[in-house]
């Protein structure tokens, strides 16, 4: 294999793959970067036997072929290179040498036969988005994936699919986001399909234009392509918690705040907490949201703001950061906290179909 690529071109195309390179494997060949070359272009194919991400850049090639390389010691170099060409010549031992400007390496690799193939799955349902959708959708709920429960089925999103609407939610059993959304095309079977956080994170770095995402979902894998990415994951297996049940049916007090003033006051207030432990009081009173924060070791703080309220006064404790978190990522000028009492779960609506559930925090 011998062929010149871009630098700034492979730079870029490696930074869409190395991610998912853990720092241990139990077979080396997965520390490596599948490097495949054909025709005018270069593919850069990684995995960790979970998720299988490839991409293609643009290439100058003398001659064809395929190798393997150590995918972080190729990323360095590259992004450490002064040069506006990178040479690649690899020899039948899979040692590639590497030039750019002044600089010659030689990395030892492994030969393609050892990497892993990619895992063929009939498709049941296929979904297209834009991409920057689809990336809003992944942002405005994926903060809210259990990290540490140890039923694995939190550990991703639920993608549930129902009268040609797609529904994206993440919990971790103490808050709830989720958003619906109508996609550009539908077709395949309706039901539920829980996408790993992993895959779920790749998947937004792997969004950077303004086409479209296509999504394609099996019994056990799924695969997501843009036009210059592929990423296929291994699906969660098992049944989602009825996500349904924990949204009360119906709400006797809605206020509206606009988001920027109530996170910015939000953030503020918490800098007198000790840590993300403590919790934040919210208390509605005469036309005021009103926030409070005290720690034994830091000190005190409150803020307000102006609102429409003329009901009696509501204390509820929050987590500041897990009421923080949708007023990030709504995307919405304003919201609705609807609330019945300082005990039940809170609904925060931020338009164009999301929604957050908080249970409150019981006051210590």
């Amino acid at each position: 294999m011998k062929l010149t690529v871009k630098r700034d071109h492979f730079l870029k195309a490696l930074q869409k793959v190395i991610n998912i390179i853990g720092s241990r494997s139990t077979l080396p060949v997965l520390a490596n970067v599948l490097m495949e070359a054909d025709g005018n272009e270069l593919s850069l194919t990684t995995t960790d036997l979970e998720i299988r991400i490839s991409t293609k850049v643009e290439a100058n090639i003398e001659k064809g072929g395929k190798t393997t390389v150590p995918a972080k010691k190729l990323y360095a170099l590259v992004s450490r290179f002064i040069g506006d060409d990178v040479s690649l010549n690899c020899d039948e031992k899979h040692h590639t040498e590497i030039v750019c400007g002044t600089s010659k390496f030689k990395l030892l690799g492994l030969g393609a036969d050892d990497f892993p193939l990619p895992v063929e799955f009939a498709s049941h349902k296929n979904i297209k988005f834009k991409e920057t959708d689809f990336r809003k959708m992944l942002d405005q709920i994926s903060y809210a994936v259990s990290l540490d429960d140890t039923r694995k089925v939190l550990h991703g999103i639920l993608v549930s699919i129902k009268d040609s609407a797609i529904t994206a939610v993440a919990t971790d059993g103490k808050r709830l986001a989720l958003v619906e959304k109508v996609p550009e095309e539908f077709e395949g079977e309706e039901g539920d399909t829980i996408v790993p956080l992993k895959a779920a994170t790749e998947v937004k770095r792997m969004i950077d234009g303004d086409g479209f995402i296509s999504l394609e979902f099996g019994e056990k894998q799924a695969c997501f392509k843009t036009d210059k990415v592929t990423l296929t994951t291994k699906l969660i297996e098992g049944n989602f918690p009825n996500y349904r049940q924990v949204i009360p049916a119906r709400f006797n007090k809605v206020i509206e705040v606009p988001t920027s003033p109530m996170l910015a006051k939000l953030e503020l207030v918490s800098l007198a907490l000790a840590d993300n432990s403590s919790y934040i009081v919210v208390t509605l009173e005469d036309n005021k949201i009103q926030m409070q924060a005290a720690s034994n070791n830091v000190g005190e703080g409150v803020d307000y703001m102006d609102v429409e309220y003329a009901d009696a006064r509501m204390d509820i404790s929050f987590n500041p950061t897990f009421l923080a978190d949708p007023l990030k990522h709504c995307d919405a000028d304003k919201v609705k906290i609807k609330l019945n009492d300082g005990f039940s779960p809170v609904a925060i609506e931020g338009g164009e179909g999301f929604l957050y559930v908080i249970m409150p925090m019981r006051n210590r």
